[in-house]
């Protein structure tokens, strides 16, 4: 088996609509219309090619697990985070690429990836 690539990303929050808001006003997620109904709240989004769904249910200790999404110029997105009244982290590099991390209204840990330029 050879994966062709990465479809969706689920992750647990307490709070759909706050968790929605966050990765659609905040992170420019965008929201899809054609979620089942699943007898859970939840929603599904777009970033970029891929997906993240959301899931109301419990969420699990931090034990570092993560969502990093891939930006293009992580100092201007740390300061419109910051600007806006969120925690984000000191850009710090990783592999050749850069790194800082904030959370999402459930405690979740998103990582904000910056590549290393082509």
């Amino acid at each position: 088996m050879r994966a062709l690539g990465v479809h969706h990303v689920s992750i647990n929050v307490e709070d759909v609509e706050a968790a929605r808001r966050f990765y659609v006003d905040v992170l420019g997620a965008v929201e899809r219309s054609d979620r089942p109904d699943f007898g859970f709240g939840g929603a599904w989004l777009d970033v970029g090619r891929q997906q993240i769904h959301l899931i109301e249910a419990p969420v699990p200790d931090d034990h570092g697990q993560h969502l990093a999404l891939l930006v293009d110029d992580l100092d201007a997105i740390i300061a419109e985070l910051r600007g806006d009244g969120l925690e984000v982290s000191d850009a710090s590099p990783v592999g050749s690429g850069r790194q800082a991390f904030t959370h999402d209204p459930s405690g979740n840990l998103v990582e904000l990836h910056e590549p290393a330029p082509a």
